[in-house]
């Protein structure tokens, strides 16, 4: 059985994230797409554009020394706009260490993402790495 669209697009921004492929990333959002990334720590909020997104990413990279690393695991679709990638990421930061599963939940429409919500399995645990 062949790989759904939308989850065959999840996998490629993974893997563009994975090698620093910026450009790539940029070109699969929607100009006005949003990454909301939440909690209360230095990296909180919402981006909105590929420009503040990028930064974002950037910023994961910068902030732990190019130690931040995912593995993606899972992605379901719902064949309706919507796919959920499951992962586990790991970083260094100022002496700490964290390593801890996440998902992204993707709104797509025709074959870019529009909105990007993130969620963690410890936003305690995020909050105080990121202090």
């Amino acid at each position: 059985m062949a790989e759904h669209p939308n989850a065959m697009l999840v996998r490629k921004g993974y893997d563009a994230f994975t090698r620093g492929d910026m450009d790539t990333l940029r070109g699969m959002m929607a100009s006005d797409c949003t990454h909301h990334v939440p909690g209360s720590h230095m990296l909180s909020g919402d981006y909105k554009g590929q420009d503040s997104i990028i930064e974002l990413y950037g910023r994961l990279f910068s902030e732990t020394n190019g130690t931040f690393k995912v593995e993606l695991s899972h992605i379901l679709v719902d064949g309706r706009g919507h796919a959920v990638s499951m992962h586990r990421y790991t970083a260094e930061r100022n002496g700490k260490r964290i390593e801890q599963n996440g998902c992204l939940i993707f709104r797509i429409v025709g074959d870019k993402f529009t909105d990007i919500d993130e969620c963690q399995e410890d936003m305690e645990k995020e909050s105080e790495f990121w202090a």
